[in-house]
């Protein structure tokens, strides 16, 4: 008999256990804490485990991340040396690209001076500017970059993107490496953070860096909060260097209340829901990654922690 075992302080163990149990009539679905013989134990699923958590569970044959980003699991010593799958997950990336379009949609249209003269009641007009004229800057060109990235270029929107090493995708002008990255922020009227958090990435974004964004720009993070120097971030959104921003991530999590960002006017705060998993659409995938490790076979969408990806 094997176990798999459970974490996550986000996600619905109810929910994964219904969806699983009939793709794996062999396997025992349980929490951490209902482990009863860990030796059984050859599966884990698992979102933001406590350090040492898998320490117990000396036959592991895959782990399975509850998400699209692997940052927590890097630096562990706990790890054995197995196969680690991500979700990707359709739903996911959709889920994400509509975060992403409403973020940008809601300052290339200009809602936040709307929702500003709402508030003192006064009429208050601005004409729409032409989607073509407004530079999209997508700092990440993965699986769910890309997705956002096209997205955007279907409204019309001049999208460029910058990736670690070169891609080509229809409708946007790629560039890569750092020797790019300067010129790919001085030319991007609002910037898309959705980089994974490595240890090159983070920090990335520094005071520097940030400063490079043309004045007024906007600024929208749905990647990780330790990408960005996050003090620089809210002194250069104090001073209107950067006009406005959408963060739906920070350096700490929940932001504390006596967070600066929370009374800006210029800056929506969203607690980091961007994109989360969807148990129907993603248990398929699970259990057959489950299915082939538990055959020997090579397994989908693998990633190595170290680097992020």
């Amino acid at each position: 008999m094997s176990a798999l075992v459970f974490y996550s302080e986000f996600d619905s163990f109810e929910q994964w256990s219904a969806l699983l149990a009939p793709h794996l009539p062999g396997v025992n679905i349980c929490r951490a804490e209902e482990v009863q013989n860990v030796e059984e134990v050859h599966f884990a699923l698992v979102w933001k485990p406590p350090h040492g958590f898998f320490a117990a569970y000396r036959n592991l044959k895959l782990l399975v991340n509850l998400g699209a980003g692997v940052d927590s699991l890097v630096g562990r010593d706990d790890l054995p040396d197995i196969p680690i799958v991500r979700l990707s997950d359709p739903q996911m990336a959709r889920m994400m690209a509509s975060f992403v379009l409403f973020a940008v949609l809601r300052y290339v249209r200009d809602i936040p001076a709307f929702e500003r003269a709402q508030r003192e009641r006064r009429w208050h007009y601005v004409h729409p500017r032409s989607p073509e004229t407004v530079r999209v800057g997508v700092l990440g060109l993965g699986e769910l970059g890309a997705h956002a990235a096209q997205e955007l270029v279907r409204q019309g929107l001049d999208v460029r993107g910058w990736s670690r090493s070169q891609k080509t995708i229809d409708g946007i002008s790629c560039s890569s490496g750092i020797e790019a990255l300067d010129d790919f922020l001085a030319s991007s009227d609002v910037l898309v953070v959705m980089l994974p958090l490595t240890p090159q990435t983070q920090g990335l974004l520094s005071a520097e860096r940030l400063a490079l964004l043309p004045p007024g720009s906007a600024f929208i993070n749905v990647s990780r909060g330790a990408i960005v120097d996050q003090v620089a971030l809210t002194q250069a959104l104090q001073r209107g260097d950067i006009g406005q921003a959408t963060l739906d991530v920070f350096d700490r999590e929940p932001l504390p209340p006596e967070d600066a960002l929370w009374a800006m006017d210029n800056v929506l705060i969203t607690p980091h829901l961007a994109s989360v998993a969807i148990p129907a659409s993603a248990a398929p995938q699970v259990a057959e990654n489950i299915q082939r490790a538990a055959r020997g076979e090579p397994v989908l969408h693998q990633v190595f922690p170290q680097q992020g990806y």
